[in-house]
């Protein structure tokens, strides 16, 4: 079965059965005790892998530990960013490298346990979802993290309507179309799951997953977070609505702010001319800046969803990030 990416042909009847995509900033210490588990669970189930390093920029020696390990078995593969682009960016170019016809992402600070690939394995190939999140039910993080992310998660449910507990759990499931078929940038990582529901993959599931101790290195969670994190949910939501179509909001939005301005100025002539001609000038009633106001806001807004509707139908792609070093990616 082929599928049309950017103009691209993609093959969904490669024989690998999972891709593991594992995007990582400063994490030597854990990588070589991860690519240990992970080869031992594949094993044990006797699944054929590959599994996808991608470097987001280190600044330690991860990278030449990648080159370690996939010199030591061709399953372990690597791209390394010429500089730090963000989780988002590592895992679009994983998503873009993976053949598996399941897709996991998980994270390299040892606090998704590869154990769980199994059972993920078999809710997307035989449960049939689309995508499948991790829950973090009980969970190992401090309270400056945990709190934050419960008020995140209640939103993006409300927002977009998928009910999930946890939208930021690293360790997912996909089906090998879904990754082809989204675009991750920004900070959309966290919503993934709501880019996949907008692109038409609907059968979303959940399960719970063993949670971690960070064992090596900090935490990644910053303060940004508390702003990027509602801002980021909002994009998704608006996007999934309207990114194909501004015009169908802004339009609308800007008809009726210029209606309801053309209205006022209707209501203050014909007081003036048939009425009370003795009334005050248009021009000195407070209503006639109120009805001025809203027909510039409604230009402004109709030109706004034109704008964007030339921009949505003329961009290039905006995943373009400079890859300094592949391994094995195109074997």
């Amino acid at each position: 079965m082929l599928i049309f990416v950017s103009n691209k042909a993609v093959d969904l009847t490669k024989k690998l059965d999972i891709s593991v995509v594992v995007p990582l900033y400063n994490e030597d210490e854990s990588l070589p005790e991860l690519s240990k588990w992970i080869s031992k669970v594949m094993d044990e189930n006797s699944f054929t892998y590959e599994v996808l390093f991608i470097d987001d920029g280190s600044k330690d020696n991860s990278w030449q530990v990648i080159e370690e390990l996939s010199s030591e078995n061709s399953v372990f593969k690597g791209i390394k960013f010429q500089r730090n682009y963000g989780k988002s960016a590592a895992l679009q170019k994983g998503f873009e490298a993976a053949q598996g016809t399941v897709v996991i992402t998980m994270d390299a600070d040892l606090q998704d346990s590869p154990e769980e690939i199994p059972e993920l394995y078999r809710m997307i190939t035989e449960d049939d979802f689309d995508v499948v999140s991790g829950w973090k039910k009980k969970r190992h993080d401090p309270i400056t993290k945990t709190v934050p992310t419960k008020l995140y998660n209640w939103a993006a449910r409300v927002i977009t309507g998928i009910k999930l507990h946890d939208f930021n759990c690293g360790l997912k499931a996909y089906k090998l179309a879904v990754v082809k078929s989204i675009e991750v940038y920004g900070d959309m990582h966290r919503y993934i799951p709501p880019l996949a529901k907008y692109a038409g993959f609907n059968k979303i599931g959940e399960k719970v997953v063993q949670h971690q101790a960070r064992k090596y290195g900090v935490t990644k969670f910053g303060l940004n977070r508390f702003v990027n994190g509602p801002l980021d949910l909002m994009t998704v939501a608006f996007m999934g609505k309207f990114g194909k179509k501004p015009m169908h909001f802004f339009g609308v939005l800007g008809m009726l702010m210029f209606f309801i301005g053309l209205s006022i100025f209707m209501y203050l002539g014909i007081v003036k001319l048939f009425i009370d001609g003795d009334a005050k000038l248009i021009a000195d009633r407070t209503e006639f800046y109120l009805a001025l106001t809203s027909m510039i806001l409604g230009v402004q807004f109709f030109l706004a969803g034109f704008i964007g509707e030339m921009i949505g139908r003329n961009s290039s792609s905006r995943n373009v990030y400079l890859v300094e070093k592949e391994l094995n990616i195109h074997d």
